[in-house]
């Protein structure tokens, strides 16, 4: 009885993918167990009777994958892998006399940009109706 050629490169191809998906549970569980707004920004604050605790945005994700080729006389395979984590402050929770208030954290450029785009957005609106109005005369 004869081996079938292919047995050979699908045993390849299920050990490569067996330890692909091993490295990627271990990162996932090692990395992502400690993606928190803690890891990050540290744990609440109480000072003079006001708790601070700290809002981000938290995320991971990882992907991996492996491949082989077979021929005349070789067997090759590889696989790959990679991941990030990142974080982005939202904001933080003020406690204070028993009372809970949510004080978002955004850029001072926001305060500028928006009304400035709806003065762009105004002003190209009055052209485009002066412009729509000097046609049907």
């Amino acid at each position: 009885m004869t081996i079938p050629e292919n047995l050979e490169q699908h045993r390849f191809t299920s050990d490569a993918a067996d330890a692909a998906a091993r490295l990627l549970e271990r990162l996932t569980h090692g990395l992502g167990g400690r993606a928190s707004v803690e890891a990050v920004f540290g744990e609440p604050i109480t000072h003079d009777g006001v708790t601070v605790i700290p809002v981000a945005s938290v995320g991971y994700g990882f992907g991996g994958g492996t491949g082989s080729e077979s021929g005349v006389e070789k067997l090759a395979g590889g696989g790959g892998g990679g991941g990030g984590v990142g974080a982005r402050p939202l904001g933080y929770i003020e406690i204070t006399s028993g009372t809970t208030r949510y004080r978002p954290i955004h850029s001072h450029w926001i305060d500028l940009l928006i009304p400035l785009a709806a003065i762009l957005a105004a002003s190209g609106v009055k052209a485009a109706v002066r412009a729509a109005r000097a046609r049907r005369r």
